[in-house]
């Protein structure tokens, strides 16, 4: 059994998290961070905690942190945990963040694409990119593991077994998400506002989403050239869920079942990746989970590949999860299955 904790523990990740963490049989919550002055337990925050965790909420400070925890998770805002995490991590706590702060091994990539300077740059060559079905060997080991993006993750997976085995070009792909509102957080803002978002869905920062870099960063490391792509991110009336369709252009004539090979093969004994062929691939199949399922089309020379994420889980907390399992040698699926 080991001790966690959670810096920023009032986020809609945070209450996952929780949820998952609780079923978990080899983690103890022991210590839920928060900014806000004078907070009410935890269960006074988010109501479906009662009598499940009770735990009352401390300052985001590392002497209010139980000497015997092993691992936090980042739950705060972008730009704010870079800020906050330096002082935890001195004292030797090994940290699974779910923010953007340590996704860029480059200050200035991390600059270009969230408009502020690192303030942490000495740390960022520790972290580790915790998308586990490609770097789970590099995840074990770190002291920091920086968690993917939701809309990353259900792009990733499907694009880069192709452009390992340089099966499809990598320039001119194509990357459309379709994201539930959840996606934006926790704070109402005019978009997301019930009566705005509702019954409406609408494409946003075509091409300038944060999530680009870290897109052009992950799949040029796999593929080891340069990669080129648009990325367009929509919204969508439903609480959570993303579905990702990416369009790439084939470097050889592949059938379908040529390509479903290529894919079963890249995640054969990944438990959480699932390439389905049986049922069109849709949100509602992995609501609540931490699957990724995948799919594919062959279209002439071109392949369509769609995949299917729940942001709150497999693009997010119990990504997370799955991250603390690797860092601390429990089974990958503890607490996620």
């Amino acid at each position: 059994m080991i001790k966690v904790g959670i810096l920023g523990a009032t986020a809609y990740t945070s209450l996952e998290l929780i949820k998952i963490l609780l079923r978990h049989p080899g983690a103890e919550i022991a210590y839920l961070g928060s900014r806000r002055t004078d907070p009410p337990p935890i269960g006074g925050i988010f109501p479906s905690l009662r009598k499940s965790c009770d735990i009352e909420l401390s300052p985001l400070e590392p002497q209010t942190v139980p000497g015997d925890v092993e691992i936090l998770f980042g739950c705060l805002p972008h730009a704010v945990t870079m800020e906050v995490l330096p002082q935890f991590l001195r004292k030797g706590i090994r940290v699974v963040d779910l923010s953007a702060d340590y996704r860029f091994a480059s200050p200035e990539e991390y600059a270009r694409w969230y408009g502020v300077q690192h303030k942490d740059p000495a740390n960022l060559p520790h972290a580790v990119y915790g998308l586990t079905e490609l770097y789970g060997d590099l995840v074990r080991r770190a002291r920091i593991v920086a968690n993917p993006g939701c809309y990353p993750t259900g792009a990733i997976i499907p694009l880069a077994p192709l452009l390992k085995e340089k099966i499809c070009e990598p320039a001119g792909i194509v990357v459309d998400s379709k994201s539930g509102v959840s996606g934006a957080g926790r704070r109402p803002t005019e978009t997301t506002h019930f009566p705005e978002c509702n019954e409406s869905v609408h494409a946003y920062n075509i091409g300038s989403h944060r999530h680009t870099g870290e897109l052009l960063v992950v799949l040029s490391d796999v593929a080891a050239m340069p990669v080129d792509l648009v990325f367009v991110p929509h919204l969508i009336p439903m609480d959570r869920g993303i579905l990702t369709t990416a369009y790439v252009t084939l470097s050889k004539e592949m059938t379908e079942d040529e390509l479903l090979g290529t894919l079963r093969r890249a995640y054969e004994g990944k438990p959480f990746v699932r390439v389905r062929t049986d049922h069109p691939i849709r949100t509602k199949d992995v609501l609540g989970t931490n699957y990724c399922d995948v799919g594919c089309k062959v279209v002439g020379r071109r392949a369509v590949l769609v995949s299917a994420i729940d942001n709150l889980v497999k693009g997010a907390s119990g990504q997370a999860v799955q991250n603390m399992n690797l860092m601390s040698g429990f089974a990958e699926t503890d607490g996620l299955l």
